[in-house]
């Protein structure tokens, strides 16, 4: 089997500027060329497209004014973890040996429809995120005591290592205080507690080993990969202060691997809520159940980037089909230590969570250096 590495990356900035999907998804993959010197259209085998704007025919379209006519060519819809699971389709092209160089690009529109759950009817009102976060926060709550304090803790974090992201949707530093008056959405969640959905989008080149020098010396490998899916509602979940896919595919991740949590220097997790920090912490084992607070305190009160060093959903920006792979992006930046601000020292593995919905499924990569 083919190994199967990231060898380039393109990045537009998040926004809330109401930009036509054409438009972002042409943008980081110009950025993507600019950043690859020799990389040329006819060297794509595949383009992959991961948007929740699944109104037009977007991969043909990126291909048609990118100058590319590749092999294959497809959009990948799974709402939030769209990007990620682009990728592991670009991972089984390479593998499987159907393409050698595939282009991954996910966009979004701060209107999209995947915020909604518009297909989701069965949940009633928590067909919206918010009900379903604030599901997750109670629940955390009255299992571990966390506090809204240690909520407010994740996003002052988040929107403090935005700060050194030049592309996130966020420049602002708040103050716990700040947080913990911010305007009260349900009884369990504020304002501060939510990423929010804006316009973005992000690129990835991946290539197969024969390849790879062509494009960097600094590949970075995706040496695991783990998908769960286990429903469409999450009514099906076992509990709600632990998110039962990214259990399952962390497991499976680690497994291919053949590495372990305590080898991770570096991971990108999905706080679409606050809480989601602390349980993704949780249930990938970097931290026991119920230590994601502390964890999470320790690491704001000494500016350590273990987690979320690009500022998270929260801090960045989220919007969705972007959102993997502009986790993995920042991951591969770490990894190659060309993070600037926000780098972390020697960091040689690294993790990526990316989750829909109430974390119905999730996705889980392991990249190393």
């Amino acid at each position: 089997m083919n190994k199967v590495a990231i060898v380039s990356y393109g990045n537009t900035k998040f926004s809330r500027d109401d930009k036509p999907i054409e438009s972002l998804l042409l943008n980081s993959t110009k950025s993507l060329f600019d950043n690859t010197p020799n990389l040329m259209q006819k060297d794509i085998d595949t383009v992959l497209v991961s948007t929740n704007d699944n109104t037009k025919y977007l991969s043909a379209i990126l291909s048609e004014i990118a100058g590319i006519q590749p092999k294959t060519a497809h959009t990948v819809e799974s709402l939030c973890n769209s990007g990620t699971n682009s990728i592991v389709s670009a991972y089984s092209y390479i593998a499987s040996g159907l393409a050698n160089v595939v282009l991954v690009v996910g966009a979004e529109r701060k209107n999209s429809p995947g915020q909604i759950l518009e297909w989701d009817n069965s949940r009633g009102e928590y067909k919206h995120p918010i009900f379903w976060g604030s599901i997750f926060t109670k629940s955390h709550k009255r299992e571990f005591g966390t506090t809204e304090e240690d909520l407010a803790r994740v996003s002052a974090k988040n929107h403090k290592f935005a700060k050194d992201n030049p592309n996130a949707y966020s420049n602002k530093v708040f103050s716990i205080d700040e947080l913990m008056n911010s305007r009260v959405l349900t009884e369990d969640l504020r304002v501060s507690d939510c990423s929010r959905s804006c316009s973005g989008a992000s690129a990835v080149l991946i290539a197969s080993e024969q390849v790879t020098k062509r494009f960097t010396n600094e590949p970075v490998w995706i040496k695991g990969i783990g998908q769960k899916t286990t429903s469409a509602g999450f009514t099906k979940n076992n509990s709600f202060s632990s998110m039962r896919s990214t259990v399952e595919a962390a497991k499976i991740s680690f497994q291919m691997s053949k590495l372990s949590p305590g080898d991770i220097d570096v991971a990108e997790v999905h706080d679409a809520f606050t809480v989601c920090e602390l349980m993704a912490v949780e249930d990938l084992r970097i931290v026991s159940k119920g230590e994601g607070r502390s964890f999470v305190k320790t690491l704001y009160e000494t500016e350590d980037r273990k987690i979320n060093p690009r500022g998270g959903l929260i801090g960045s920006g989220h919007p969705l089909g972007a959102t993997g792979i502009a986790q993995v992006i920042e991951t591969t930046q770490q990894l190659q230590g060309t993070a600037k601000k926000r780098q972390i020292q020697n960091a040689k593995v690294g993790l990526v969570h990316n989750m829909s919905a109430a974390a119905t499924s999730s996705t889980v990569l392991i990249l190393q250096s």
